[in-house]
């Protein structure tokens, strides 16, 4: 029998191994070896199937959080969440990622969830994605350690513990984040929030639009009765794999910008 080989040349193996590894895939998930050449037997798949919960049970597991109201500073949201386990992610994450910058800056950043680097550091976008994003924010005048109001950023995520191999955050996990996140908003009072990414756009928004659709057009965010003006853009992990969609995101910051300046 002739023998399969893998076409991948040495080079394409290695740029695989760094992409992997620049996603945080870090990890094997599984106690054992699958073989993905062989076709699972249909009874195991089964069990699997009546494994999942069900949609259902999303709803509930966010129960905990509908009493964020409770919470009156970013401390008190903060130990909360320490103590709070009925989101799944903490099993896997290292650490708590809450968030980073200076609470009273006009400009508020949501991500989608913590990478490998977030993870161990406990703080939101210090990786490659967040060298990127720090380079792109000082090039309209912000930053995150600025200690003045106007040039200041606040910066979190949809979900504040890395999912397992940098996925992205499920509708239930997220929900389970939401009411802490919407407290932290309604205590830090932003002018603005820019969404980065489609994780954080969608649940704030409601749409369900691809984020290079939804991207540079402001809309608006109800929260307690206050209407943030809110611009959707790229993610800077997203630019690290696209660079030649940077020039949409420039758009994006100078409309950011603008924004700030006139208001």
């Amino acid at each position: 029998m002739e023998s399969k080989h893998n076409d991948m040349t040495p080079h394409d193996a290695a740029e695989a191994l760094r992409w992997l590894s620049e996603m945080g895939a870090d990890e094997i998930i599984g106690d054992t070896p699958v073989n993905r050449l062989v076709a699972p037997a249909p009874k195991p798949a089964l069990a699997v199937a009546r494994a999942v919960p069900a949609p259902a049970a999303a709803p509930a597991a966010a129960a905990p959080g509908t009493s964020a109201a409770q919470y009156h500073s970013l401390q008190e949201i903060e130990q909360a969440l320490e103590g709070f386990d009925a989101c799944p992610l903490k099993k896997t994450a290292t650490r708590l990622c809450f968030a980073d910058g200076n609470p009273a800056a006009r400009v508020m950043l949501i991500g989608e969830a913590p990478g490998r680097e977030e993870d161990i550091e406990g703080r939101p976008f210090v990786g490659r994605s967040g060298q990127l994003l720090d380079r792109m924010l000082a090039a309209i005048g912000l930053s995150r350690t600025s200690q003045d109001r106007e040039s200041a950023v606040f910066i979190s995520n949809t979900v504040f513990w890395r999912p397992p191999g940098n996925r992205n955050p499920t509708e239930a996990e997220t929900l389970m984040c939401l009411p802490f996140l919407f407290r932290m908003i309604e205590l830090l009072t932003p002018d603005v929030i820019v969404c980065l990414g489609a994780v954080p756009t969608h649940r704030l928004t409601g749409r369900s639009d691809g984020i290079l659709k939804l991207r540079g057009k402001w809309v608006t965010a109800a929260v307690s009765g206050r209407n943030i003006p809110l611009l959707p853009t790229l993610h800077p992990a997203y630019l690290l794999r696209q660079p030649a969609q940077k020039r949409l995101a420039w758009r994006d910051l100078l409309s950011l910008r603008q924004m700030l300046d006139a208001h």
